[in-house]
């Protein structure tokens, strides 16, 4: 079942000095996505800045891991909310296929490399930070299959305090059943697979009924330590079905955006996007500081587009 996330409030902490522009708006990343591929040291806005310093309240590194296909440009808007509301956020590329450093499609190597590739970035954050334990935010891959390999088979469960998955890929996907063009006109349909497979293992690999998907889920959803969240849309077409995102564990708390708001129609792209999303992530952070999350209309795709803007 889905539940609100909603707990009692407490008292905030203090509000960083510094306050980073964000915006609602997938658009506003496109640019983004263009500057990183020429400055190897770009980060989205809040992101990998050396000066935060954490604190009681907000004890833990914030790290987010994105989306297939996208890089640290994914987190145009989330980066700076966390950053504006006092959290330590950061942030990296992985599952990097070209030659090339700063590519702005990443996300696509074969997901056990991937998991080890976060791994060491999140060692390299506890040492610089001090602190004993990450919080993960993610998104699709970053907030399913991936971290769930990291934490069930490279000792993560014992360096990750909570896991959040934005639109997360658990259980496997069918890709708005595209996973099953496979199946058809033999042999070219499996053919073709095999070939998608080779050249951009991370799609194939969260396929629904996937080998890896059977390795990490097949022994159950979670393992002791991390709490779990999932924010899920039921307009999803890309992590299919919605109800694949669900997790079940006692340390498991499953929010679907639609249950107590009808009027957000985010799917797979704009729930990354979304306020209301990230107004849940905050909670699921900080749970003594959780306050309701109010209902308002999100838009598929990009603000304004069900007024045909």
């Amino acid at each position: 079942m889905a539940a609100s996330g909603l707990v009692a409030t407490g008292t905030a902490a203090a509000a960083p000095a510094k306050k980073y522009p964000v915006s609602w708006d997938f658009r506003s990343a496109i640019p983004s996505a263009l500057q990183q591929t020429v400055d190897p040291n770009w980060a989205p806005p809040g992101a990998n800045d050396p000066s935060c310093r954490l604190t009681k309240e907000r004890p833990n590194p914030v790290v987010l891991l994105n989306a297939t296909a996208t890089t640290q440009w994914a987190y145009n808007a989330g980066a700076p909310y966390l950053a504006n509301n006092g959290y330590c956020v950061y942030t990296f590329n992985y599952g990097n296929i070209t030659p090339i450093p700063t590519f702005p499609i990443q996300g696509l190597a074969d997901i056990e490399r991937s998991g080890r590739e976060i791994s060491r970035q999140i060692d390299r954050i506890l040492r610089r930070t001090g602190a004993k334990k990450v919080d993960l935010v993610g998104w699709s891959q970053g907030g399913g299959l991936l971290p769930h390999y990291y934490i069930d088979f490279l000792g993560g469960d014992k360096k990750v305090d909570k896991l959040i998955g934005i639109a997360p890929g658990n259980h496997g996907s069918t890709g708005d059943m595209l996973t099953y063009v496979r199946y058809f006109i033999p042999p070219f349909g499996p053919v073709g697979y095999e070939i998608f497979k080779a050249l951009f293992p991370a799609f194939a690999q969260q396929a629904q009924y996937s080998d890896l998907v059977r390795k990490v889920y097949g022994n159950g959803d979670t393992k002791p330590g991390p709490h779990y969240t999932t924010i899920v849309t039921k307009y999803d077409e890309i992590a299919t079905p919605f109800t694949n995102g669900f997790l079940e564990g006692d340390n498991v708390t499953n929010i679907l955006l639609q249950e107590d708001c009808p009027v957000d129609l985010s799917e797979h792209l704009s729930i990354n996007f979304s306020e209301r999303t990230w107004r849940h992530v905050k909670n699921a952070l900080t749970p003594a500081e959780a306050t309701p999350v109010p209902c308002f209309q999100v838009d598929p795709f990009y603000p304004g587009m069900s007024e045909g803007r």
